[in-house]
């Protein structure tokens, strides 16, 4: 296909602009912002030796931006969520180098949305745009010999299915997380009266202890968390990651510039103890999502992780008349507090042929063990059926 727009790889997303980036974010994901991507840029979380180093596809028309695709050189798999260390040591083991490969994605943020960005206006040109996103992507990728790109946690499975029709060398891979859903619920007592009585009583349970425990919230958006709250969630977030011997991607002035810069996709829950902050939740939201993307305490306190990450987070989707809550990927201990399976999915090209034939196979088995995993766990869903209590 001839190119019908001008392509641009952009080592600086400041070199794009705000408004134009922003543009083609018409879904107002705060992941996709300008403020975000750029903001990791700025505050040194990606590029320098951090092994993200950014490469964005940018499609041109007449000084207007009409696509857009992050894109990363990755000399390693950490921060994406999508496991591939053992394709890596495959290749290892064969002699062969894996890295630096490619990867369109949101760092170190494991969330479902948009990756080909364009203004959607004709569904014919947004086909296009899209199609020439993937082909620079590809051709970037042999061009400058790496061995793979991958685009990870892509929201339109329509649009993934058409591109495998055109680029039958793309494999698809699944995956799942736990998201929670608003079933037009107008109180928390709502949510907790859809669910079984065991279920129930257990949430009524782990809220009354975090009460007993002397323990209060409060719930902040951007423009009210002072720099002095900034340091403090700060300072669980480091913990958080300390105890998990995992190194913590985001800065402190990141954090404080999201405040600034989006103000209204910003949420900050802290809990208070005899008087002090004691730990903290850090969401991001649009008009219809909610993310739980951060936690950390520096005290221990009985059902306190689950009172700040998920309910306390519910009950703010139901006040606020949000539909979804994506409170973080893994964890089957939240099927038990509302969540339930969704699928995710990614996308893979392969340079290696006989690789790209093996992994070909593993992930045709692989999405068999996912699908049949989320009909199991739905046989066992918290949501009472019709006539049960």
């Amino acid at each position: 296909m001839q190119d019908r727009y001008l392509t641009r790889y952009e080592t600086i997303l400041s070199d794009v602009g705000e408004k134009q980036w922003n543009r083609l974010n018409q879904r107002n994901n705060p992941f996709l912002s300008y403020e975000f991507l750029e903001g990791i840029e700025r505050y040194n979380c990606v590029g320098g030796d951090s092994g993200w180093q950014p490469c964005h596809i940018t499609l041109w028309k007449n000084d207007i931006l009409v696509g857009a695709l992050p894109l990363y050189s990755k000399l390693h798999s950490w921060g994406e969520f999508v496991f591939n260390f053992a394709w890596a040591d495959a290749y290892a083991q064969h002699g062969l180098a894996y890295y630096p490969k490619l990867v369109s994605a949101i760092p170190f943020t494991p969330v479902v949305g948009q990756r080909f960005l364009c203004a959607e206006d004709d569904h014919a040109e947004t086909i296009s745009i899209k199609q020439q996103l993937i082909e620079s992507a590809i051709g970037y990728a042999k061009e400058s010999n790496y061995s793979s790109w991958h685009c990870l946690f892509p929201e339109d499975p329509g649009f993934s299915n058409e591109l495998k029709t055109k680029n039958s060398l793309i494999l698809e891979r699944w995956g799942y997380q736990f998201h929670w859903q608003n079933q037009h619920y107008q109180h928390f007592d709502d949510f907790l009266a859809s669910m079984t009585s065991s279920k129930r009583k257990k949430i009524r349970r782990e809220r009354r202890r975090v009460k007993e425990q002397g323990i209060t919230l409060q719930t902040l958006t951007g423009h009210e968390i002072s720099d002095q709250q900034w340091q403090v969630f700060y300072q669980y977030y480091l913990s958080t990651f300390s105890k998990k011997n995992n190194y913590p991607a985001f800065t402190l002035e990141f954090f404080q510039n999201l405040g600034t810069t989006l103000p209204d996709q910003v949420l900050l829950i802290l809990a208070q103890y005899d008087g002090h902050n004691v730990a903290g939740a850090f969401f991001m939201r649009n008009a219809t999502h909610l993310y739980g993307r951060h936690w950390g305490c520096l005290a221990e306190f009985h059902s306190l992780h689950f009172e700040l990450c998920y309910y306390a987070a519910i009950e703010y989707c139901i006040v606020n008349g949000i539909d979804y809550f994506d409170a973080g990927a893994q964890g089957e201990h939240k099927i038990s507090r509302g969540f339930l399976p969704v699928k995710t999915r990614s996308l893979h090209w392969i340079a290696h042929e006989g690789f790209h034939h093996a992994i070909d196979d593993f992930l045709c088995q692989e999405r068999h063990g996912v699908s049949n995993y989320i009909e199991h766990v739905k046989t066992h869903s918290p949501f009472k059926n019709k006539g049960t209590s």
